[in-house]
């Protein structure tokens, strides 16, 4: 067993939803073995309060989250990133910065919970972060040291195809 720890970023547009749910779960469910972050192509600059309110009610990491952009992540500054991961169908389909190393990339696209308005909205959030747990189990049970890149990449992709895909996850 390897005792690397490996980065992960998250990416969406807006960073105030879907990528912050992620990076939530894997710093609390790969803490020791993954740093999480996430970013955003077009941040919106805040946070969706209810992902911080489903999060903290769920037992998850709730504060100290911003929405920021991707940008922090591809100086020669930056964590150096050995995963990303899009979780909207927008970041997947964009031009994305050069990454310094060229991380392993997959993606993992779900609905937006932020796109529900009124009494649902709670439910689409916790539906997203089970959505999304589901895969960060999935990618947590693997065993990337052994796995060759193309095996890794594949599993990385059929991770992606789990329930809750939308129609952009079969990229």
């Amino acid at each position: 067993m390897s005792d690397r720890i490996y980065n992960v970023l998250f990416l969406c547009t807006g960073n105030s939803a879907r990528s912050i749910l992620a990076e939530s779960i894997l710093a609390k469910d790969g803490a020791g073995r993954f740093n999480a972050f996430s970013a955003g192509s077009f941040p919106k600059g805040e946070v969706h309060p209810m992902a911080l309110s489903v999060l903290e009610g769920l037992g998850f990491p709730h504060t100290g989250f911003r929405s920021k952009s991707w940008d922090e992540f591809s100086g020669s500054d930056a964590p150096p990133i050995d995963f990303i991961f899009t979780v909207c169908d927008n970041a997947a389909g964009e031009t994305c910065p050069i990454w310094p190393g060229h991380p392993m990339t997959a993606h993992w696209g779900i609905e937006d919970p932020a796109a529900v308005e009124g009494d649902g909205q709670r439910e689409a959030f916790t539906q997203a972060l089970r959505f999304l747990r589901r895969r960060i189990d999935l990618f947590l049970a693997l065993p990337i040291a052994a796995l060759d890149e193309m095996t890794l990449k594949s599993r990385l992709k059929a991770i992606g195809q789990e329930a809750g895909a939308t129609s952009g996850a079969a990229q």
